[in-house]
């Protein structure tokens, strides 16, 4: 069960935690999870590219070794890259000196102070602890919800664009098991918002 929506009470309680971009500008800040992924990564990036889109990736640390000429691919294309731990690690089921000793593995590869918590889930203290070292800690406005094989590629797609508004951070995530899915979805969402004069841009 998850909401794709993010209620307002929700970002209000966790306050210290950055949901939304203020803007009077038409923008949408798009992001994308668990990468670099040679297959949906790529496609990410070409298609983004196709509607002069900027966007943010956070990275799993373990993948940027596994695939650095890809993580490579999103810098060198003027995207912005976030940390997302080095195993996609669940802060609710991870004591406090390994997960930050895991997002730290990862920042070796990973220079950005951009942080994305895997599932959304982070203890208070493990929060506390990433901001007195100077870490943002962006969550979300909008799930396309992208990473649910039960889920259509058309309500994917729907998610995003029934939703999303000027300063929405909106999640996808460019990994195998959401790519079919993500394909369907990220070019009708920019081709739509586009249509309505929004621009992309990086976190």
């Amino acid at each position: 069960m998850y909401l794709t929506k993010t209620p307002w009470l929700i970002k209000k309680i966790y306050s210290n935690y950055i949901w939304s971009i203020n803007t009077k500008d038409k923008i949408i800040y798009l992001t994308f999870d668990d990468g670099p992924h040679p297959t949906a990564t790529s496609f990410v990036l070409e298609t983004l590219k196709q509607f002069n889109a900027k966007a943010t990736f956070f990275c799993i640390g373990k993948n940027v070794e596994l695939f650095p000429t890809v993580y490579s691919s999103i810098i060198e294309q003027g995207h912005t890259a976030g940390n997302h731990t080095q195993n996609h690690l669940n802060g609710w089921k991870t004591n406090d000196e390994t997960y930050i000793k895991n997002i730290e593995a990862a920042a070796s590869n990973i220079d950005s102070k951009l942080f994305r918590p895997p599932y959304g889930r982070i203890t208070r203290f493990q929060a506390k602890l990433l901001l007195q070292a100077n870490y943002k800690i962006f969550m979300w406005d909008v799930l396309s919800g992208d990473f649910d094989i039960n889920l259509s590629k058309e309500k994917c797609a729907d998610n995003v664009l029934l939703q999303a508004k000027q300063g929405s951070i909106v999640v996808f995530h460019d990994s195998e098991k959401a790519f079919e899915r993500l394909e369907f979805a990220l070019p009708k969402v920019l081709a739509f918002f586009s249509k309505q004069g929004y621009k992309f841009e990086r976190l």
